[in-house]
């Protein structure tokens, strides 16, 4: 039992560092150009506090025997946090870099409080419910954010918007990260990973359905000229 979780845990960490490797062609365009044109930063910074709250949760301070948990969010605060510093060097209006500063101390000082309260005034059989339900919260916030790359699909009939392999990436993500979590039952990865799961699929299906049926693939013409992206990295 242990070994197969063992070896879940390594297949899931490398998915994810391919997940979280996913948006270094837009980086490589914002160095490029040297600007950072249209792209937010917002995906970037929700995935910071993300990683933050996971990397803590899969602490044995937190919870047994899950350290992939956090080598998995701890390669992606890493990412996540590279990706922000070249946002910030490209970023023409002070005000983005401002932004960007002001989320990330925030989030600091918010996930500070987070580990007092943890380990002031909660017991260590509570601890992992408490540090959980938080963990649920903010992915949940994270898997609402293609909704907005789904409206698009929809309303233009065309899968150009949509990254095919992200997509893929995050179905068998969660896919994976569900089954490390049934090994070793854990409700909160479960829970949040199967929802992850679901929202994958859907996103394939959808994309099916407009690559194959819609007659209007991916186009060359942009919808408004502007680019448009969504890369949001689903982390455990």
């Amino acid at each position: 039992m242990g070994l197969a979780h063992n070896i879940v845990g390594i297949i899931g960490n490398v998915i994810s560092f391919g997940l979280f490797l996913s948006p270094v062609p837009t980086f490589w365009r914002i160095c490029k150009n040297k600007s950072v044109e249209e792209f937010q930063p917002y995906p970037y910074i929700a995935t910071v506090l993300n990683c933050l709250i996971w990397t803590f949760y899969g602490l044995p301070l937190v919870v047994k025997d899950n350290i992939f948990v956090t080598t998995s969010n701890g390669i992606c605060l890493a990412i996540e946090l590279i990706y922000l510093a070249i946002y910030c060097c490209f970023a023409n209006d002070k005000k983005k870099r401002v932004i960007v500063f002001v989320a990330l101390l925030v989030e600091v000082i918010y996930m500070a409080g987070i580990v007092a309260i943890s380990m002031l005034a909660i017991e260590f059989k509570y601890r992992a419910v408490f540090v959980g339900v938080l963990c649920v919260v903010f992915n949940i916030i994270m898997y609402l954010s293609p909704l907005a790359i789904w409206e698009k699909v929809m309303r233009t009939r065309s899968v150009e918007y949509m990254p095919f392999w992200l997509s893929v990436g995050n179905f068998v993500n969660g896919c994976c990260w569900s089954i490390y979590a049934l090994i070793q039952f854990d409700f909160f990865i479960i829970f949040n990973h199967g929802i992850g799961a679901i929202f994958g699929a859907i996103q394939l299906i959808i994309y099916a359905y407009y690559y194959y049926f819609s007659g209007k693939r991916i186009t060359d013409a942009k919808d408004d000229g502007k680019p448009s992206e969504i890369q949001l990295t689903d982390s455990v």
